[in-house]
């Protein structure tokens, strides 16, 4: 013990790992054991909790440490025979011991006990010798003897007597036989082979029936303890008649071997007696004399036949050795004395045994391999091969077993574990003996793997997709993201954040630390944002915690919370400039196109236009989607020569919304009359001649861009002999361009004409300018517009002339 603390002292200054520490304790620890024997000795009979030795100065530790390191005693057996106080370490007898119940069988009564430690692991063996007490009496089978013997016996016969049996050993067992005063008999006190004293009555005198018949005599027992015990038995002398031969067995000694397991009833010799007289002095009887009790539970002798059989259960283990004395007798009383020796054989009938001394329940799945789960003892009662035995694991387990010594086994892990594969062991321990029917025992032992923090957190996705209707209410939930950790207890708890990039605002969601949920944090616009993504990281609350990260991807649905805008005609223009159409126009005549756009998406952008009011309803027509004005017939004198058509713009979405626009037309026989009247009506409306200015500074904006049209004519012109389609796309704000129903087709170009000769310079939009055969209309009406248009380029010409 002082060793041990000096080489724990030792370390703790090197400071080593505590891994090398338990080794190199656990190493020390089965030397010591190995190698240190505590022996004791107490008298039997001792009072409950009598002191026994004082263990703490044996071992020459602290009694302190006692407790610390987890002592107790385990004794060998089933029965706790001693107790040890780890506060005092004293260790005590638990009950009164007696010798004789313990050790009925030997002469020397030693109990072994094995002191262990958990902490760290030793095992010290030690063993108390209990000392015979003179506390038992010899005692007689039998209160009275009688012995018949025939007056013709000649001095010097010799009859054996019962002797006294004492449980007691050594000096304070049966030491010396006494007989009562007379004059015929003395005692001769011999000794068997193995030490056991008997009595033999001697004859010193011949004996005279008629003069005494009977005699009677006492015998006294005496031990050698002291004070000495003693015990008595009358011995009755009954003088017969005369017969002149006595039995005579046929061998001294019966030597037999029995088997332990041998049945009831089986016969295990047959002794037999000669007796030459006649009649009744010749005929025999067998009985059993100085035989112990125990024999005679297990044999029986037949009194005519002389067969002894079996009729208890016989135990290699309790006794390898049975002696037994018969004794013959004839009718006229003479005897004669044989001896039968049984020797028990071992029979393969004790299964062996585990004894588990200490067991760890749980163990952490990063432990090394060789780490002690549990330490066990096995033993068998037989002998020889039958008692040999060996030790092994069922199954294909990452545990091995090590013996180490006196039978002791350690149970050990021989590989790594992992708990999310194996979370629980049962290991089976079979031992099993050499026999030639070999037996065997189970010992079943349960072992936790405890968890350790080895598994990140795993998404169930890499890439979460939600999506939020624009306009959403603040703290909207969405969905839910889950990670899940193969782990268990706080190594597998899941705390969620978001990732906040360096740079970028803070986004608009939200997650649940714990349950993942995800929430919007204000409303969302679709024309703003239509989709964004956020990275979520998972951790567990493991010690370090381990994470892992997943793309949460939010999509924001269109709402249908934008009304149509009309981008042509434009909303703030003068009633006064409208379209112009002649009344030479024939049905279909393509009046003006409204344009309109929708900043939703899909089918709330989807437009449709229809004719709301109009001053000749009959006249105009409007596309259902294409926005297109047309004229429904021909014109007629009394149509009026202005026209207003409101148009309703209306998109698709639930519910739908919409807008109106209005187009003022003008109907004229030719351009420039209607200019004439046109701006005498302006003049009339604004005669401080601003109208004047105002078109004076147009007319050098027509003028340039006059100039840009022609060379963006010619332009056009090349490209178009070199490309079968060249259209220049109109330019629209960013939600016009993704709106399909109110763009304008390709096709549509409008020219600039002017005149002169006038006493104002004015300008004015024409209508459109169609190439021969547009797409969508028959060849006659391209070819009529055609020559329209030409008409009016040569008008144009002579009026610049």
């Amino acid at each position: 013990g002082w060793l041990f603390w000096r080489v724990m002292a030792c370390v703790r200054q090197s400071g080593a790992s505590k891994r090398q520490v338990i080794l190199f304790i656990l190493c020390v620890c089965v030397c010591q054991s190995g190698a240190e024997t505590l022996r004791y000795s107490l008298e039997e009979e001792m009072e409950r909790d009598s002191f026994v030795a004082n263990i703490a100065n044996d071992l020459g530790i602290a009694p302190s440490q006692l407790a610390a390191r987890k002592a107790r005693i385990v004794s060998e057996g089933n029965e706790q025979l001693f107790c040890l106080n780890q506060n005092t370490g004293v260790l005590t007898v638990k009950e009164s011991l007696d010798r004789e119940e313990i050790c009925p069988q030997s002469d020397t009564c030693t109990l072994f006990f094995k002191i262990f430690f958990e902490n760290p692991l030793q095992l010290i063996r030690g063993e108390v010798e209990v000392r015979d007490v003179n506390d038992n009496s010899p005692i007689f089978p039998e209160k009275e003897m009688v012995l018949e013997i025939l007056e013709m016996a000649p001095p010097g016969s010799r009859f054996p007597l019962e002797s006294a049996q004492d449980k007691d050993v050594g000096s304070n067992s049966l030491q010396n036989y006494s007989l009562g005063a007379n004059s015929h008999f003395s005692l001769s006190l011999r000794t068997r082979k193995g030490g056991e004293k008997y009595v033999e009555l001697v004859l010193e005198q011949q004996l005279d029936r008629e003069e005494q018949p009977e005699l009677n005599l006492f015998l006294i027992a005496t031990d050698g303890g002291s004070p000495p015990r003693s015990g008595t038995a009358q011995v009755r002398i009954v003088v017969m008649d005369a017969n002149d031969n006595t039995p005579v067995f046929g061998r001294e000694i019966y030597e037999v071997r029995l088997a332990e397991n041998s049945p009831l009833e089986q016969l295990v010799v047959r002794v037999a007696a000669v007796d030459p007289d006649e009649g009744s002095n010749g005929k025999v009887r067998y009985t059993f004399t100085q035989t112990s009790e125990r024999s005679r539970q297990l044999f029986k002798l037949n009194p005519a036949s002389g067969e002894i059989r079996v009729v208890g259960n016989l135990d290699f283990e309790e006794a390898k050795n049975h002696e037994m004395m018969v004794k013959a007798t004839d009718s006229g009383g003479l005897s004669a004395h044989c001896k039968v020796q049984v020797e028990v054989l071992d029979v393969n009938d004790n299964a062996p045994e585990i004894v588990l001394t200490s067991l760890t329940a749980s163990i952490p799945e990063d432990a090394q391999p060789r780490t002690v789960v549990a330490l066990f003892s096995v033993r068998d009662r037989d002998s020889g091969d039958n008692g040999r035995m060996e030790c092994s694991i069922d199954g294909d387990l990452p545990f091995s077993l090590t013996p180490t010594f006196d039978n002791y086994y350690e149970l050990r892990t021989n590989a790594a574990l992992d708990r999310e594969r194996m979370a629980e062991y049962n290991i089976t321990i079979t031992a099993m003996d050499w026999g030639t029917t070999r037996l065997s025992s189970q010992e079943s032992i349960f072992v936790q793997i405890s968890d350790v923090n080895d598994n990140p957190p795993q998404f169930t996705q890499e890439v979460y997709t939600m999506s939020v209707t624009e306009n959403n209410s603040p703290m909207l939930r969405i969905g839910s993201v889950n990670a899940t950790d193969a782990d268990t207890g706080k190594n597998a708890h899941v705390n969620y954040t978001l990732v906040r990039q360096e740079g970028k605002e803070q986004p608009d969601v939200s997650v649940n630390s714990e349950s993942g949920d995800v929430y919007i944090l204000r409303p969302l616009d679709y024309e703003e944002v239509r989709a964004f993504e956020v990275e979520v990281h998972a951790a567990d609350g493991g010690s370090p915690p381990l994470s892992t990260q997943a793309v949460l991807r939010v999509v924001v649905r269109d709402e249908n919370d934008n009304a149509p805008v009309v981008l042509h005609p434009p909303p703030d223009s003068s009633a006064v400039a409208g379209e112009l159409v002649p009344r030479w126009a024939h049905a279909g005549y393509l009046v003006a196109k409204v344009v309109a756009v929708d900043a939703d998406a899909g089918q709330n952008a989807w437009l449709s236009y229809e004719l709301a009011k109009a001053t000749e309803p009959g006249l105009f027509h409007v596309g259902l989607h294409s926005g297109e004005v047309r004229t429904v017939r021909a014109m007629a004198e009394r149509d009026a020569p202005r026209q207003r058509l409101v148009v309703l713009v209306r998109d698709r979405g639930q519910p739908p919304r919409s807008t109106t626009t209005t187009l003022s037309i003008t109907l004229v026989d030719g351009f420039s009359d209607a200019h004439l009247r046109l701006s005498e009506e302006a003049l009339a409306a604004d005669p401080d001649g601003r109208l004047t200015l105002y078109l004076i500074a147009c007319l050098a904006c027509v003028s340039a861009v006059f100039l840009a049209t022609a060379v963006a004519v010619v332009v056009v012109k090349v490209r178009r002999a070199r490309q079968s389609e060249a259209e220049t796309l109109p330019t629209f704000p960013k939600a016009a361009t993704e709106s399909t129903a109110g763009s304008l087709p390709r096709s549509y170009m409008y020219d600039v004409c002017f005149t002169a000769g006038t006493i104002n310079s004015e300008f004015q939009f024409l209508r459109p300018l169609f190439p021969c055969f547009p797409a969508g209309l028959p060849p006659s009406r391209g070819e009529q517009r055609s020559s329209v248009c030409s008409q009016e380029v040569a008008n144009l010409g002579e009026e610049g002339n």
